[in-house]
């Protein structure tokens, strides 16, 4: 198959590679695993039942030259020139557009608020990175060149993930019926470290919440050293430039045979560090009985941080479930007390007095 540049739409999860049988390729059963959940699959998922008051816009958006899938949730009656909040949802492990964010839109829509999911690049419906498979060659005068190349998905990558979120907020900034200095962000496990650092980091966002976040915890020097080591073999092509048929997630995530960690990319990345610099209001909730982390070095460290800097926070913990709980026995209760957060802060009357202040 031929591919003229990454702008184009990618058919398949195999762009330029010819399909084959593992004793042909020479590869492993993990890296089939990897490729178990299509772009294809994605676009065929069905969504939700959507309110006959709520409207969604399919839109694109452009991150770092490959596009992304997103959906635009407004309430359908919504008047040219209104001017609302909205919330930026940023998905955890595989969590894609159409899970949690497509089941809490509808909730936030009804409450005055426009609303805003995506995938991240390689994720879902969203259009692969590309590696490419053999030298490039020389552009023709359009600066366009015919290569065989990897389409990689299910990356567990902070770096290129914070862009795809910042991609996601300048989107949405510039739609007619958003109020740009009314933007919030709302994270979910994975996705709650990278809320905690877009918060830190982004001037745009003036509230965030955070769900069963993963922030990272930290590395001990022994795993730092680790982590520069396998940046050099990467570097090197010593190992994998990018993971595909190494990485999987294993012991309790092994549920997500099909994601792949590159530890390599997440060299400074510490959503912990960032918290120091945070000073928009936050709200974290935790589950009670957490099994996937120590939230004590996580949500609540977080949360420490903020208080001990005069940041407005909010710490709770839900009573009585473990990490997936928040997305079913608790949604409502989580999603209620988001919304209440959202209300106080993104208000006009309180984005008024913080324009006073600044």
């Amino acid at each position: 198959m031929l591919m003229r540049n990454q702008q184009r739409n990618l058919k398949s999860d195999f762009v330029t590679i010819v399909p084959c049988v593992a004793a042909i390729c020479n590869l492993t059963s993990a890296a089939f695993a990897q490729q178990n959940k299509s772009r294809t699959a994605a676009i065929e998922r069905k969504y939700p039942a959507l309110a006959d008051t709520v409207e969604r816009r399919s839109v694109s958006i452009w991150s770092d030259g490959t596009k992304m899938a997103g959906d635009f949730y407004l309430p359908k009656d919504v008047a040219a020139d209104a001017r609302l909040p909205v919330i930026v949802f940023i998905a955890g492990t595989g969590g894609t557009k159409k899970g949690t964010p497509a089941r809490m839109a509808p909730v936030f829509v009804k409450k005055g608020y426009a609303f805003f999911a995506f995938d991240y690049r390689g994720w879902g419906e969203s259009d692969s990175k590309l590696q490419l498979l053999e030298a490039l060659p020389e552009p023709d005068e359009n600066g366009e060149v015919t290569v065989k190349a990897r389409a990689i998905r299910w990356q567990m990558d902070f770096a290129d993930q914070v862009e795809d979120i910042r991609n996601a907020i300048a989107f949405v900034a510039g739609e007619p019926n958003v109020d740009p200095n009314r933007i919030g962000i709302l994270g979910t496990s994975y996705g709650g470290g990278l809320a905690t650092w877009i918060a830190a980091n982004d001037a745009r966002v003036r509230c965030a919440a955070v769900q069963v976040p993963g922030m990272g915890g930290g590395r001990g020097p022994a795993a730092e050293r680790r982590v520069l080591r396998l940046q050099t073999q990467q570097a090197r092509g010593e190992v994998e430039p990018v993971p595909f048929e190494t990485g999987a997630p294993g012991g309790k995530m092994s549920s997500y045979a099909h994601m792949r960690y590159n530890s390599a990319k997440g060299i400074g990345y510490s959503a912990i560090e960032a918290a120091e610099k945070i000073t928009i209001p936050m709200l974290i909730i935790d589950a009670e009985n957490e099994e996937l982390m120590d939230r004590t070095k996580n949500g609540k460290r977080v949360a420490e941080i903020l208080e001990a800097n005069g940041t407005s926070v909010k710490y709770h913990v839900l009573e009585g479930i473990a990490h997936y709980g928040v997305y079913g026995k608790k949604f409502g209760e989580a999603t209620s007390m988001e919304v209440e957060w959202f209300d106080q802060y993104l208000s006009l009357s309180s984005n008024s007095s913080k324009d006073d202040k600044q």
